[in-house]
């Protein structure tokens, strides 16, 4: 009984570090332009010689804002690395309970952090888009296919993922719907535009920035479906339906000295995952008890809001919002409560049975040895009772895109902005050329071929 008392304590450190305290003070730092300072904090928060994945993914991004896209891919391969080392053996499932004990005894923490799919998919078009600032578009669409490929195999697994949770939730007479749960913010993740997802993990940006690669390559064959399946992910957007027009003939078409160039508009950070407390209800000798418990809750940032505007030197451009990380991060959240659900009632029901074996023998033999394991279980058990609040902070919370056709040279573009007009002198050359924007607040980082320079 001690030892369980021991190994709670220990376990204290990773289970109650606060990931959304961390990151917030990093984001705030670079949101002030001091992106150096904000890798130095990264730096200090990760002194560990063996970095985790998010590590790698924050870092990749920052290194990415100062421009450093050769750092930035660096710090994107060792994190895919990480990723293709967890899921070497498939996909994590409900019948691999033992190579990740620690989360349902202690603390989901423990679990070595594996990238939600969302996050994989965006690693990957990010990593595309680095290859594009590079001008190595072949590059790039290495790396767009291996998004579309991962896309496929998530849809596989997590089929049967999640009716393994069901399954396993029933045969434990453990609640596996969010809505169970006493006084959980249902509306943070249960909104109609969550629900009309296709998935949390497939996204529009990858895909149209697949028919934009594709078609940069001149293979419009393969353009055409990553336009239209990107039609499919955000109907409705005239922008988006503009795409597959003409395709084929602008590819064929001579070289007029014109530059199609797509604008990518990344605002704001990914949305917050912070740990709250809610009552469980948990059967225990019989009895269905009610527990206290800490689930997650996503949390809206409040940095920079989507332009209202894009302009090319007076010249209006249409402009959609083609992706939101922070829609995809609550269909994740919504999709995974049962699975989270799952592990807490395992972890509840083993808490309160050991507490009150503890105590039982407690009384009977009068002894204070184990009146004190009694005790350590309890306290480590309160102590621990932290959500898990990690995730790649460092995305954009939601994503537009703009196109145009313009003469090579000098141009300016200017975002409209509830903050005010932010300004980018932009210099293209070739016939394709992509303009990355991120909008942070007051600061506007530029990311951009040579083409568009």
């Amino acid at each position: 009984m001690i030892r369980w008392g021991v190994v709670l304590l220990l376990s204290g450190c990773a289970a109650v570090r606060s990931y959304d305290a961390e990151l917030y003070t990093t984001l705030e730092r670079a949101s002030a332009g001091s992106v150096e300072s904000a890798i130095q904090l990264l730096e200090a928060n990760n002194r560990l010689a063996e970095k985790d994945l998010l590590y790698y993914l924050e870092l990749g991004m920052l290194e990415r804002l100062a421009r450093r896209y050769d750092q930035s891919q660096k710090a994107w391969s060792a994190a895919n690395t990480h990723i293709q080392a967890s899921s070497a053996g498939g996909f994590v499932e409900v019948a691999s309970f033992m190579r990740g004990m620690g989360s349902y005894v202690v603390n989901d923490k423990l679990r070595a952090y594996p990238g939600y799919d969302y996050e994989k998919v965006m690693l990957l078009t990010y990593m595309a888009l680095n290859h594009v600032a590079l001008d190595d578009f072949d590059s790039a669409r290495v790396a767009i296919k291996q998004a579309h490929e991962l896309e496929a195999q998530i849809a596989e697994q997590r089929a049967k993922q999640y009716a393994e949770v069901e399954e396993s939730a029933r045969a434990r007479g453990a609640k596996s719907s969010f809505k169970e749960l006493n006084g959980y913010p249902i509306e943070t993740i249960d909104t109609p535009e969550v629900n009309a997802l296709r998935n949390g993990y497939q996204s529009a940006l990858s895909h149209y920035l697949a028919g934009f690669i594709y078609e940069a390559l001149g293979e419009p064959s393969l353009a055409a479906p990553g336009y239209r399946l990107a039609n499919e992910l955000q109907p409705g957007q005239p922008l988006l339906e503009e795409a597959l027009r003409g395709l084929d003939e602008r590819v064929a078409a001579r070289d007029d000295g014109m530059t199609d160039l797509l604008v990518i508009i990344g605002t704001g950070t990914a949305p917050a995952l912070q740990s709250r407390q809610f009552l469980l209800p948990v059967n225990i000798g019989g009895r269905l008890v009610l527990i206290s418990n800490a689930f997650p809750v996503m949390s809206a940032t409040s940095w920079s809001a989507l332009p209202t505007g894009v302009t090319l030197e007076g010249r209006s451009l249409p402009a959609a919002r083609i992706a939101s990380v922070d829609l995809m991060a609550r269909r994740r959240l919504m999709d995974d409560m049962p699975s989270i659900m799952l592990r807490a009632t395992i972890r509840s029901t083993m808490s309160a049975t050991l507490q009150y074996q503890a105590q039982r023998v407690a009384d009977r033999e009068q002894s204070v040895g184990i009146a004190l394991a009694a005790g350590l279980i309890a306290a480590g058990s309160a102590l621990l009772a932290t959500a898990d609040d990690r995730t790649w902070r460092a995305l954009p919370s939601d994503v537009s895109i703009a196109r145009a056709r313009l003469p090579r040279g000098k141009h300016t573009l200017t975002l409209q902005t509830p903050e005010g007009a932010r300004s980018v002198p932009v210099t293209v050359s070739g016939r394709y050329a992509v303009l990355d924007l991120r909008l942070l607040r007051h600061q506007l980082f530029v990311n951009a071929s040579r083409e568009a320079r």
